[in-house]
């Protein structure tokens, strides 16, 4: 339980985030032009924000191949981090496009906006992490701009209530459904009728290898999707404050820049946080075989990977691959006891508060940053 000493720090950190805020506009670094030295703060923010996603995405790429008992934990942060930043430079412009222009207008990315908007994500992420639950950084991603846009009556809602929100209800039911469907009604026939010899299969070269490459593909997804949720603000506040044009192709180029400086840092936040949220998803929810692991992995990448390049949404991974896992669970040991269990129960509770907790942040901070006179 978090009580209230223990959040004394982070309030200790959001007032000492406005101090730094308010310096910088005041005075420049030393050695720094004016402009390049008021990027630092943020930037520092999208790395602390990546270092946490890094642990929250770990479950969902690993979870399946850990939970199998097929790769080591000292290796996954490694692999992790390659794959999330391939996954980004390859296939990331569309999310990246959503998350810097589609919610909170492109113009109004000011350092101060773009500060509250990247902190209100990393600290109601950094509480999942500690919790041990992986938790949805696009979710907190979304509603953290939306409390500014809503601040200041500019929020655009036709991407956001046509397309993203819909999305996030629909793709976790479809990766059960599919899940389930694989595992209910060819899986278990299977493995009843004896068609194929399973506790052979399970122990084969091949499939142990293809259980790995899906792994690589969830992660290869997560980089397309989740790494915009740091680019996206930061590719938007730098063209706003070096005055470049806000047409599509310079976007991207920045955001590719961007790319560049955060990705790398999804591989610490796997090293820091991600044997929790490993835990808590590949060993105490389900016991996977390979076969399960394989159809995890490649059922929830795919779902990512689809809206992500075709409709630039910015989606759950994390719940998609709990669906996926908990409809394994229930295909093998029965609906109630799957979701009778307590971590299943805080799952549900901290997907519910973080995306709120990130909400109320940023819309609480720029109005303390309105009253401050650093908008």
């Amino acid at each position: 339980m978090v009580n209230g000493p223990c959040l004394l720090p982070v309030f200790l950190l959001i007032k000492r985030i406005f101090v730094v805020i308010l310096s910088l506009q005041k005075q420049e670094l030393p050695m720094l032009d004016p402009v390049y030295s008021q990027l630092v703060l943020p930037f520092i923010i999208a790395l602390f924000l990546a270092i946490n996603m890094g642990g929250s995405g770990t479950a969902p790429s690993f979870s399946a191949a850990y939970g199998a008992n097929l790769i080591p934990r000292s290796l996954i942060p490694g692999l992790f981090g390659i794959m999330v930043f391939a996954g980004a430079i390859v296939a990331g412009k569309g999310v990246a496009l959503t998350i810097g222009k589609g919610i909170l207008p492109a113009e109004s990315m000011t350092i101060t906006l773009t500060s509250i908007i990247l902190l209100s994500v990393a600290l109601s992420l950094l509480l999942a992490n500690l919790l041990g639950i992986p938790q949805s950084t696009s979710q907190s991603t979304i509603f953290s701009l939306a409390g500014v846009a809503m601040y200041f009556d500019v929020l655009q809602t036709d991407k956001l209530f046509l397309e993203i929100i819909p999305a996030w209800f629909i793709l976790p039911v479809i990766s059960f459904s599919l899940t389930y469907a694989v595992g209910k009604y060819i899986y278990t026939p299977m493995k009843k009728r004896a068609y194929i010899d399973f506790d052979g299969l399970r122990n084969h070269p091949i499939l142990h290898v293809l259980v790995i490459l899906s792994s690589l593909y969830v992660a290869f997804a997560i980089g397309a999707n989740n790494v915009a949720n740091a680019s996206g603000p930061i590719a938007s506040m730098v063209m706003n404050e070096l005055g470049v044009d806000s047409g599509e192709k310079n976007f991207v180029v920045i955001m590719v820049l961007s790319t560049l400086v955060i990705a790398p840092a999804f591989g610490i936040g796997s090293s820091f946080f991600g044997h929790k949220v490993l835990n808590s998803t590949g060993k105490e929810v389900v016991q996977f075989g390979p076969l399960s692991a394989t159809a995890i992995s490649f059922i929830t990448a795919s779902l990512l990977l689809t809206v992500s390049l075709f409709r630039g949404i910015p989606a759950s991974l994390v719940q998609l691959n709990m669906g996926a896992i908990l409809a394994i669970g229930c295909a093998k040991l029965g609906w109630r006891n799957i979701f009778s269990q307590s971590n299943v129960h805080k799952f549900w509770i901290i997907w519910i508060v973080a995306p709120l907790l990130a909400f109320v942040l940023s819309i609480s901070m720029t109005w303390i940053a309105d009253r401050m006179g650093i908008l």
